[in-house]
């Protein structure tokens, strides 16, 4: 017998498929209380909209108080399957006729017309069964929930990129479990450490104890791609169930169409999570996403094989002769990998932007996704209905930020000052809107390229708004995870509105705000000049204001705090009187460089854009170094090009002598004690196979052959052209490095104290 209940749970992930009676629904979700709950929506139906005068010759009409866009009442032409729509929409499009929101999937507009993102309360009969409490056919609404996950972290170890698991680690909070394929060794079983006659069993033993630890999340490093796409063709070779999802149900791994397409893992009842994907989506920046660098930045801890040696060798050394040695490997590397997620809090990321956003957990990007599942169901409550993504679409290119003409110089004084959350601000103050720029209304708040918003009714301005106000609680909170979500989301609207694969793209709404934001920085420019600061440099929100190099720290920073507080004062009394709109522009002081450098564009006098450095005093007391755009912080660059160009930037900050140490660093690097330093690192960003020219990363990759780890390549310039470090056979061309590395970097920085490289240390040439 199944019993009624009330059930409030955490939504992991939503599937659909038509099924013998209608669409058919699939909402996985978890509960405090309940634990693992499984909803079936039978006989849904699949829907999309047309204008009231085009013909349809299949689904069932059922006119609407909705309009189009351009003003055309519709109705909305249900199907009992996907498959029907889409054949319906095909034949719409061949007779060159519009379908209306064709394209948005059944499983996201159930949940988005209940406004559910991620907190959901199901009512229905609910009865429970292997370990899952299954719920068929209950109502649906919208609940406020704060999960609790538990993670699992899973790592195999493989005899090859396509061989056979050599051994699997599992590691969550109170399991750490390694299984290893190798003749039993009874009187060696423990509880972290088993062993397995032969693969079979080591997977069905796996599987089982992933079963049993029944988790919510697992999470791993490169996990899809690697991992289970590995573990699912294993299972297909040996002809067993892939069966680690909930109730016994088995995983699949959806392989990209493309090389450039990611794959992704479907496991019933559970989300896999990538530590390198949920990094990126949560806007972490790294020099290199490998498992050993990002974990040494963030918990201080590496693998236990050296990244520069030969990692399957040594893991099939230890196969063969130390398996507590792999043991030990295997269960560090799942260790670590649960240790970043908790440095860097993605799981609590990820959660919050699910109940912001109704993207699922594993989501990668989704942008566009985001603002469909946040806008959509509010126009329809507004009375239209959105157009299908790509329809009519006119890719007129919006202007971008705005970046000032810059000054070169090396500075003492200066302030930056940047608007928070500029373009989400402009939205909120000039209500640029889809809907507002359908029907703007009488009065209207001009915009740019004949666009005009409406002063009352805008729907994306009340998004902002809740926004802001909701990352203001986090902040006050010190919640960082939940801010950090709400900045990216926010963020990501002028984006949205600006590319084709919007379904509300129009030029004219981002220009609306790029071109609203060029007109800020000008004005705001023309204030700071005004009270005779110079500016000599701006960027997209930003602006950097040069003070008297006779006003010592604490009048620097007191007049910073003054000035912020003037133009955004300024900025509410202008917008008021010019435009009758409330202004939610906000000027921010942001730091006081007690040194400052604005570089030349390279064999040219004129100052560049997005590259600088200067020196900030931390809230500690102690100096900084912040460097934005410059060599010292591209990965492009060597190690000692990067180092140099830092230290060379430090010792002229603080007047420090640096003639004499660069001589120094230059007579190393020719004596070649410094070759360790000499390293180029390039990613390969398709198969070596695809590219047409050489570059020098290429053609170090294609020496290396089949042995290329990996779609990073480590090589040195040798006397013999490119070549992969770990295989250098020739001498290294130390005049490269000279020529390419330590001169530009250096070069930099010195053409503003009047010299150059070559004048300084290029003279010891002759010397070697």
């Amino acid at each position: 017998m199944s019993d009624v209940r009330e059930l409030d749970a955490f939504l992991l992930s939503r599937e659909w498929r038509d099924g013998p009676g209608g669409v058919e629904i699939t909402l996985w979700a978890v509960s405090s209380e309940h634990g693992a709950i499984k909803a079936t929506l039978r006989d849904q139906e699949a829907v999309l909209f047309v204008p009231r005068d085009v013909a349809t010759e299949a689904g069932r009409r059922d006119p609407r108080p909705l309009r189009t866009r351009e003003g055309l009442d519709v109705d909305a032409v249900y199907f009992r399957s996907q498959r029907a729509l889409i054949a319906e929409r095909e034949r719409l499009r061949n007779r060159l006729q519009v379908a209306l929101e064709s394209d948005v999937k059944p499983s996201d507009r159930f949940l988005m017309e209940r406004f559910v993102t991620s907190g959901i309360t199901l009512r229905g009969p609910a009865r429970a069964k292997d370990g899952v409490l299954h719920v068929r056919d209950p109502q649906v609404r919208a609940a406020d929930v704060t999960p609790r996950l538990r993670a699992l972290s899973l790592d195999i170890e493989t005899d090859g990129w396509d061989g056979p698991v050599l051994s699997i680690a599992l590691a969550a909070e109170g399991l750490e479990r390694v299984l290893i394929r190798r003749a039993r060794e009874t009187d060696r079983d423990h509880d972290a450490i088993t062993f397995h006659d032969d693969e079979r069993a080591l997977l069905e033993a796996a599987f089982g104890v992933i079963r049993r630890a029944d988790p919510d999340l697992i999470v791993g490093w490169n996990v899809v791609e690697f991992d289970l796409r590995a573990l699912q063709a294993r299972c297909a070779t040996l002809r067993i169930p892939f069966a680690i999802g909930r109730a016994g149900e088995r995983a699949r791994v959806l392989e990209g169409a493309t090389a450039s397409q990611v794959s992704i893992a479907r496991v019933p009842g559970r989300v896999v999570l990538d530590g390198i994907a949920t990094l990126k989506n949560a806007t972490w920046s790294f020099e290199r996403y490998t498992l050993d660098h990002v974990a040494r930045a963030l918990v201080g801890r590496g693998k236990r094989i050296d990244a520069g040696g030969d990692a399957l060798a040594e893991i099939r050394r230890m196969h063969a002769e130390d398996p507590d040695a792999l043991a030990a490997y295997n269960l560090e590397d799942a260790r670590l990998v649960l240790d970043v997620f908790r440095a860097a809090d993605l799981v609590g990321f990820a959660v919050e932007r699910a109940r912001l956003t109704g993207l699922p957990l594993d989501r990668q990007g989704g942008a566009v996704a985001a603002f469909d599942h946040l806008y959509l169901p509010r126009l329809h409550r507004r009375g239209y209905v959105a157009p299908d993504v790509g329809v009519e679409v006119d890719a007129i290119p919006s202007p971008g930020g705005h970046v000032l003409e810059s000054v070169p110089g090396l500075y003492r004084n200066v302030l930056s000052f940047d608007f928070r959350s500029l373009y989400p601000s402009i939205i909120r103050t000039f209500h640029v809107d889809p809907l507002g720029l359908w029907a703007p209304g009488d009065d209207p708040i001009p915009g740019f390229e004949g666009a005009s918003f409406p002063r009352e009714g805008a729907i994306l301005p009340d998004i902002v708004a809740h926004l802001a106000e909701a990352r203001g609680r986090a902040q006050a909170a010190q919640n960082e995870a939940l801010s950090r979500a709400i900045k990216i989301l926010m963020n990501s609207f002028y984006g949205v509105l600006g590319t084709p694969g919007c379904r509300f793209f129009d030029p004219r709404l981002a220009s609306s705000i790029t071109r609203r934001g060029h007109e800020i920085i000008d004005r705001s420019r023309a204030f700071f000049e005004e009270r005779g600061h110079a500016v000599i440099y701006g960027d997209t929100d930003s602006l950097f204001v040069r003070l008297p190099e006779s006003l010592a720290e604490a009048e620097c920073r007191a007049e910073g705090s003054r000035l912020a507080r003037e133009i955004t004062a300024y900025w509410r009394d202008a917008l008021a009187r010019e435009m009758r709109v409330e202004s939610f522009l906000e000027m921010r002081f942001e730091s006081h460089y007690l040194r400052f450098l604005m570089p030349t564009m390279r064999h040219s006098d004129r100052g560049s854009k997005k590259r600088y450095a200067g020196l900030v005093r931390r809230g500690d007391g102690a100096v900084e170094l912040v460097i934005r755009g410059l060599e010292a912080i591209r990965s492009d660059w060597t190690p000692l090009a990067r180092e140099v160009q830092r230290e060379l930037l430090r010792r002229v900050f603080v007047d420090e002598p640096w003639e004499d140490w660069l001589r120094g660093v230059r007579a190393d690097l020719v004596g070649g004690k410094l070759d360790h330093e000499l390293v180029y690192r390039r990613r390969l960003r398709r198969e070596i196979e695809d590219y047409g020219g050489s570059p020098p990363h290429v053609r170090a990759a294609r020496l290396l052959d089949d042995d290329l780890d990996g779609d990073e390549i480590e090589y040195v310039i040798t006397t013999r052209g490119p070549e992969p470090a770990s295989r250098r056979t020739s001498p290294i061309d130390h005049a490269h490095y000279v020529d390419k590395q330590l001169a530009p970097a250096a070069d930099v920085v010195l053409p503003l104290l009047g010299t150059s490289f070559d004048r300084v240390a290029g003279a010891q040439l002759r010397l070697f």
